[in-house]
């Protein structure tokens, strides 16, 4: 068994291992890097041989920084396999078509109006090489073991909460087992049911997003609430950038359930400004089963919020923000402020003290969103800087991710324990401070890997 940690060792985002066994090669996710520049510029290196001779991906789950570099893998020329569970794949659908539309009209946008660095800016993918991308996977169901190609590994997808469709992924070759947990979800969820029990492996690669802080003990819907009421007492609105797949979904089961108990008004207007999220509601209603929410309040998920497809609906309430207006909640993709339709709200609500912006989750470092919860008095959007004067809110509490007990409390159902275990997917301090916990409680080998390392465990 040889492992290359080629994304997600030094960081957060850019999840890639490509795993070398029994004569064949996987690459466990493959995904896009965010956030600081020096680390978004990894994604414009071509792929290196050895991912091109890779037999197939393995796909833990659809967020980008999981999934978002497949496109940019086949626009190369590879052309193997893409498994990944069934929810997983039709997410991907929506969030690589969606990403690559973005980066299309962010390239034409900076050509047009100059703010481009570049003599002439590009996408970093195309919808025609995600469209190529998607048409590769394989959609495997969960729980099912499965060969890769004719070789002797096989792989096995577990449910690991997190997000539709999202799985931990079981390697076994030779009477040997390696365990890649993806990101990993809270044992009490808005939306989905726990992750599955880790078991036995002889070698985990862990992920550890939170590894280093705990989820806050607070009424996320009361302080909802209560920023709802103090903003219409204002005369302002609600913000809130939020993913279209998994976050707005929680926003809406949330304010949905505010209003049946008489928390916020009946009749405040609720927008959801993203055909991604759309598009994801109706997929987590498909996929009703993988959640832990009763199946009516799934089905009354939009009722009485406004549906924003078209950019002319969006523009119209970009503007309806400014001046006199009815306060509103308004919830716009992306989550981190990093693009789409939720720049434009920003722009006309950050400057405007009326107004306040909320962002639910984990923000990576160097994201807008990250800046704007650190308490940045300014950011760039569209190459102009613009003045945050609205009060600005992170509610952690959110998270679809475990938390660092709860990441400690997963592994140490292992029996008998791993042999290596790896500390993947975090930023320094927070895979540091996994580390440390797992060799000092669990007192098992473990360490963090370099990007670029190898390692024969």
């Amino acid at each position: 068994m040889q492992i290359d940690f080629l994304g997600a060792a030094d960081c957060v985002t850019g999840s890639r291992h490509l795993v070398t066994w029994g004569g064949q090669r996987v690459l466990l996710d493959c995904g896009m890097f965010q956030g600081f520049k020096v680390l978004r510029e990894r994604n414009w290196q071509p792929p290196t041989p050895d991912i091109l001779a890779a037999d197939a991906v393995l796909l833990s789950h659809a967020h980008l920084d999981h999934s978002g570099w497949l496109p940019v893998l086949v626009r190369h020329g590879w052309r193997g396999p893409i498994y990944t569970s069934p929810a997983t794949r039709d997410l991907a659908e929506v969030l690589l078509l969606d990403a690559a539309h973005l980066q299309e009209e962010d390239a034409r946008r900076a050509n047009r109006y100059g703010y481009s660095r570049h003599t002439k800016a590009l996408p970093l993918f195309t919808q025609a090489d995600a469209k190529r991308a998607i048409g590769q996977m394989v959609a495997v169901p969960e729980n099912r073991t499965r060969a890769v190609g004719k070789g002797p590994l096989q792989f096995t997808l577990r449910p690991a909460g997190h997000l539709l469709g999202a799985c931990s992924i079981v390697l076994e070759c030779e009477g040997e087992r390696l365990l890649f947990s993806g990101d990993l979800g809270r044992q009490n969820d808005l939306l989905m049911k726990p992750p599955t029990p880790l078991d036995h492996a002889d070698v985990v690669l862990m992920e550890s997003t939170y590894g280093n802080r705990l989820h806050p003990r607070e009424d996320i819907a009361g302080v909802l609430a209560d920023i709802i009421h103090a903003s219409i007492r204002r005369g302002g609105s609600v913000l809130m950038p939020a993913f279209a797949v998994g976050r707005a979904q929680a926003l809406l089961l949330v304010l949905q359930r505010l209003k049946a108990q008489g928390e916020i008004p009946s009749h405040l207007p609720i927008f959801l400004d993203s055909p991604m999220a759309v598009e994801a509601t109706a997929l987590y209603r498909k996929y009703r089963r993988q959640l832990r929410v009763p199946e009516r309040e799934m089905q009354q998920l939009c009722d009485g919020v406004h549906l924003v497809t078209t950019p002319a609906q969006s523009q119209r309430l970009v503007r309806s923000q400014t001046g006199a207006h009815l306060p509103a909640v308004i919830i716009s993709a992306s989550g981190m402020a990093t693009g789409g339709r939720v720049l434009h709200h920003l722009k006309a609500m950050a400057p405007d003290d009326r107004h306040h912006i909320v962002f639910a989750g984990f923000q990576v470092g160097g994201s807008r969103g990250a800046s704007l919860v650190g308490g940045a008095r300014e950011v760039k959007i569209h190459g102009e800087w613009v003045p945050v004067r609205a009060p600005v809110t992170h509610l952690e509490g959110f998270s679809g991710h475990a938390d660092a007990n709860e990441l400690m409390k997963w592994l140490g159902q292992a029996s008998p324990p791993p042999r290596q275990t790896f500390i993947v997917h975090g930023e320094p301090e927070a895979a540091d401070a996994l580390r440390q916990r797992v060799a000092r409680e669990l007192q098992w080998p473990v360490r963090v890997p370099p990007v670029g390392g190898r390692f024969t465990p």
